[in-house]
């Protein structure tokens, strides 16, 4: 079974960013791909996780 989509706010604390920074990202094309559910944007959890861990993989 897949885990429950996220909404901004639960992509926000898992690298603890402030929502308004994951607008801004969203905005510039740059973040985990969301999915536009209705007039919500949602995100699969495991996008995020492979986002942030490609961000780590490029600062080492």
């Amino acid at each position: 079974m897949t885990e429950q989509l996220w909404g901004i706010k639960d992509v926000a604390d898992y690298p603890r960013v402030p929502v308004q920074t994951l607008y801004q990202w969203r905005g510039r094309g740059y973040g985990p791909r969301g999915i536009r559910v209705g007039r919500h944007v949602r995100y699969r959890p495991e996008d995020v996780r492979a986002w942030v861990a490609s961000l780590v993989h490029e600062v080492a």
